[in-house]
């Protein structure tokens, strides 16, 4: 983590400057601007994590009530990453706005920005996605209007929603499968000389709810209980390393229950774990009302560093967990941190970033399948793709940004696109109808939705080899009727799988299918993406030149191997599913 200033300009998220459409704004959109306050600050002279909180939150919830057009309750917030400090003087700019609906909830996407007013210089602290529910009126639930994406990163960020919400939904189950199986391999905590007991960070705190901490709706707002677990969190850090920590980040969370004006909001915290450079506190809210017993608001893991005089992390000390549930603790806060370093190697770096083979192992899979799918929709949002070649309604398409070569082949079928969808996405069905696939085996069956293969394809030229891929399958169907069918595929190493002599092996970083419901009679748009690697570029060079079209003849056999079977499919499908 840096200081504010740092990098200037640079640090900006893309994903928030929309193009100049005759001046165009997002009708959900709200801004923020707040100047940055001693009463705002902590001792060392920067805002307050909490107090950003809070007005991310409150920033938030007013671009949501915007679009619902009545009261909002946060619901959940996703991972957030600080990135940078901010200092007293400063103006702390905020934009949210809806990314998409579902039916009572929308998600809102927050940009947090500081601005220096004697440089003139802007820079990133965070970007963040926070979940809102519209509250039930008098007339009963609240049916949202869809949003209608207007650019292209609005659409960019509509169809990436679907998939976060996704995401979110199966979060809480396959972290918990993972702390069960991680947990089990590590045996006894370790032991260190001069560890500090953990029970000397343990902080309680009690909060009164007041209106001012409230809605209109007597709800307390979701930043201020942030605020108020953030405060606890930042002491019992403090207790561990006796000097002023940074909060770095904090996991995804889910508020359980509402909290009202008249609460006492318990507030408790400890220090998990400690690693090298990081520790994490674990904290959770508990609501009561006279003599009620408690009500669980929420729990987070924030993880937080020690910073030198220099801006670099100190060295912390060791942590002595409590018996028991402190050693459960401990264990688990080891494999949190694990999937932490997963899902930012995995989602955080840009496209390009990212290894083609990403090491694929249970603890990545949801993010190894979210950045498949992501990778595959940010490529059906590009509008600027250029058409090389057509013949018989099959027509090729590319683009060429940045020194990356993508390319698409899009035809119509008359056959069902959810028929489609399952002939397609079983790869080892993919040889009857594509010349490319010499053979194809199942590795593994993650789940419904993640299949791992192994593909062989034939040599190019005459007496070389042939290549073969290891590739990660993600399918998914449509979230509404405003999406397509997804197959998904990337290239991902195993150690049960490597390369053999009698194959090179290749590397796909982002190719897949999406599938449309033309509407008509059982007509299904079909387009097919790929982002050139060079083990793909050799199957495809020649008709990117337009000195050839064998991609017609290709894609001409997978029509074929459609239509043939779209018969034995409704059969197998009504048997099956």
């Amino acid at each position: 983590m840096t200081s504010a200033g740092e990098d200037g300009n640079a640090l900006l998220d893309p994903l928030f400057i929309e193009e100049n459409e005759e001046d165009y704004r997002n009708p959900t959109e709200v801004k923020m601007s707040q100047i940055v306050l001693p009463c705002h600050a902590n001792h060392c002279g920067e805002l307050s994590v909490g107090q950003l909180l809070k007005w991310m939150d409150s920033t938030a919830c007013l671009s949501a009530e915007r679009h619902a057009g009545c009261s909002c309750i946060t619901a959940s917030v996703d991972d957030i990453n600080f990135e940078h400090t901010i200092g007293v003087g400063k103006v702390v700019n905020i934009i949210a706005k809806v990314n998409r609906a579902f039916t009572s909830s929308m998600e809102v996407g927050i940009l947090v920005t500081c601005e220096d007013l004697y440089t003139d210089r802007q820079w990133k602290i965070c970007h963040a996605f926070a979940t809102f529910v519209a509250r039930r009126t008098e007339a009963g639930k609240v049916q949202l209007n869809q949003v209608v994406p207007h650019t292209q990163m609005e659409q960019m960020e509509y169809s990436l929603a679907a998939e976060r919400r996704r995401m979110r939904l199966i979060h809480a189950e396959i972290i918990t499968d993972l702390l069960n199986s991680s947990t089990a391999q590590l045996g006894e905590c370790q032991e260190y000389t001069g560890a500090v007991a953990a029970e000397r960070t343990r902080v309680e705190s009690v909060e009164l709810v007041l209106p001012p901490h409230a809605n209109h709706q007597v709800s307390t707002f979701g930043g201020q209980i942030m605020a108020w677990m953030e405060n606890v969190a930042t002491i019992a850090a403090s207790r561990l390393c006796n000097a002023h920590p940074t909060l770095r980040t904090i996991d995804m969370f889910h508020f359980r229950g509402p909290s009202h004006i008249g609460d006492r909001l318990v507030l408790k915290a400890i220090v998990n774990n400690s690693f090298k450079h990081s520790m994490e506190v674990g904290v959770c809210a508990e609501a009561y009302q006279g003599r009620e017993p408690l009500r669980h608001i929420n729990s987070a893991f924030m993880t937080f560093e020690v910073l030198d005089s220099e801006g670099k992390t100190c060295t912390l000390p060791h942590i002595r967990p409590e018996p028991v549930d402190g050693k459960r603790r401990y264990q688990e806060a080891i494999a949190r941190r694990k999937i932490r370093l997963d899902r930012k190697y995995i989602i955080s770096c840009k496209q390009t970033e990212v290894p083609l083979s990403v090491p694929w192992d249970p603890s990545n899979q949801m993010y190894l399948s979210y950045n498949n799918v992501s990778a595959l929709k940010l490529m059906d949002t590009r509008n600027n793709w250029v058409l090389t070649s057509e013949k018989n309604k099959v027509r090729l398409y590319t683009l060429e940004e940045n020194h990356v070569l993508c390319f698409k082949v899009e035809m119509h079928v008359s056959v069902a696109a959810e028929q489609t969808f399952h002939l397609l996405s079983d790869l080892r069905r993919r040889k009857e109808g594509d010349p490319h696939y010499k053979e194809c085996e199942v590795i593994n069956q993650a789940d419904e939705d993640d299949t791992l293969y192994r593909v062989a394809t034939p040599s190019v030229g005459r007496g070389g080899k042939g290549q073969d891929f290891i590739l990660l399958a993600s399918r998914r169907r449509p979230c509404d009727a405003s999406d397509p069918y997804l197959i998904a595929l990337r290239s991902v190493s195993m150690p049960t799988h490597p390369p053999t002599d009698d194959y090179t092996r290749g590397e796909v970083l982002c190719a897949g299918f999406t599938i449309w419901d033309e509407s008509d009679a059982n007509v299904t748009k079909i387009t097919y993406y790929n982002q050139a690697t060079p083990g793909v570029l050799p199957y495809i060079s020649t008709d990117i030149a337009g000195l050839s079209s064998s991609f017609y003849s290709v894609f001409s056999a997978c029509s074929h191997f459609l239509e043939a079977n779209k018969e034995n499919l409704a059969a197998h499908c009504t048997v099956t599913e």
